[in-house]
C-alpha cells in the first residue's frame, strides 16, 4: 500500500530535517510505499536544506504556498493536492516540529492494515508539556464534551483512508478545524494510543491564546449542538439562580455568551470556496526525490 505523510512546515527547517531523517530510519522496517509532502506555509526563513539519507523514501515534495495561511489550512491544502495528484491509499498528516513521534507511523500503518479501510487516529495518552498547559487542555476536553457531545482526543496526527479524505474536502469546516471536521464527517474510526513527544528544537509554538482559539474552532464545527445546550443552560441556571440573582452569580451567563459569540466568529472562517481554490495559493514545487 501507498501511504502519504503529509506535514505543514513553517519556519523550522532545523526541526524538519531531523524529522526527515527519523522518518527515513522508520521506514526501513516498513513493507510499504512512503512518501513525504510537506506544506511550507510561506516561511519566511530558508526551509529546503540538504536530506542525505533518503533511501526508504519513495518520494519527497515541498510545496511552497505563497501566503501564510496557517497550520490547518495548510493541512487542508495538502489533503486537497494529495487527493488530486497522487496516488495513495492513506495519508499520514503529522506535525514537523518532533511533537507528533515519527516511531508511531509503524504502529499507524499496523494497525490501518487490520482495520478493514477505515480511518485510525492516535488518541493522546501521555503529553510533554508543562503542568498549565496540561490543565488547560484537560479543560478543553471538558468543554468540548460539555458543549458539542463530542470526546475529540486526538489532534493532527492520524491515519486517513481515501474515503476519509475525499469527505473532508467537501466538508467546510475542515478550513477551519482538522479535528473537528474529522470527528463530524467520520464517526466509524479506529483509536491506537499516542504519545505526545517533545520538540526537537526551541519552545512549544501553541501559546495559550492559540490553545483557546484551537479549542473553540473545534466546538464550532459542532455550533448547532452547542446552542441547544447553551440555551437549556441558561433556562435552568436562571431558575436556580434566580432569588439568589448577583453580579457574581451571573458571571457564568457572561462568559458562555462570551465563548457563544466567540464560536459564531470563528465559524465564519469555514469556506468551501477557499478550500476548493486553496492549490492557487502554491507558488511553486521543489520535488526533493
Amino acid at each position: 500500500m501507498k501511504y502519504v505523510v503529509l506535514i505543514p512546515i513553517f519556519n523550522d527547517r532545523e526541526s524538519l530535517k531531523l524529522l526527515v531523517e527519523n522518518i527515513n530510519s522508520e521506514a526501513k522496517n516498513i513493507n510499504h510505499e512512503i512518501s513525504l509532502v510537506i506544506i511550507n506555509d510561506a516561511s519566511s526563513q530558508q526551509i529546503i536544506d540538504s536530506y542525505p539519507n533518503l533511501e526508504n523514501i519513495n518520494s519527497f515534495e515541498i510545496i511552497n504556498m505563497k501566503e501564510n495561511r496557517g497550520h490547518t489550512r495548510c493541512i487542508a491544502s495538502g489533503l486537497k493536492y494529495i487527493f488530486e495528484k497522487k496516488e495513495f491509499d492513506f495519508v499520514i498528516p503529522m506535525d514537523g516540529d518532533g511533537e507528533d513521534r515519527p516511531e508511531e507511523i509503524k504502529n499507524f500503518i499496523q494497525v490501518s492494515e487490520q482495520s478493514d479501510g477505515k480511518s485510525v487516529i492516535g488518541e493522546r495518552i501521555k503529553r510533554s508539556e508543562g503542568l498549565f498547559f496540561k490543565i488547560c487542555y484537560q479543560f478543553h476536553k471538558f468543554l468540548t464534551l460539555a458543549f458539542t457531545g463530542q470526546s475529540i482526543k486526538f489532534g493532527n496526527f492520524t491515519c486517513l483512508t481515501k474515503t476519509t479524505v475525499k469527505k473532508l474536502l467537501e466538508e467546510k469546516a475542515t478550513w477551519n478545524s482538522f479535528s473537528g471536521s474529522l470527528k463530524k464527517v467520520d464517526k466509524d474510526i479506529i483509536s491506537t494510543t499516542s504519545i505526545r513527544g517533545k520538540r526537537y528544537y526551541g519552545p512549544s509554538q501553541m501559546s495559550f491564546f492559540n490553545l483557546v482559539k484551537h479549542s473553540l474552532s473545534i466546538i464550532s464545527v459542532f455550533r448547532k449542538t452547542v446552542l441547544i445546550r447553551s440555551a437549556l443552560f441558561i433556562v435552568f441556571y436562571i431558575l436556580l439562580i434566580k432569588s439568589n440573582a448577583s453580579v457574581i452569580t451571573s458571571l457564568p451567563l457572561v462568559l458562555l455568551l462570551i465563548m457563544i459569540y466567540s464560536i459564531s466568529s470563528l465559524a465564519l472562517r469555514e469556506n468551501i470556496n477557499q478550500l476548493n481554490n486553496s492549490l492557487t495559493n502554491i507558488h511553486d514545487i521543489d520535488k526533493i526525490k
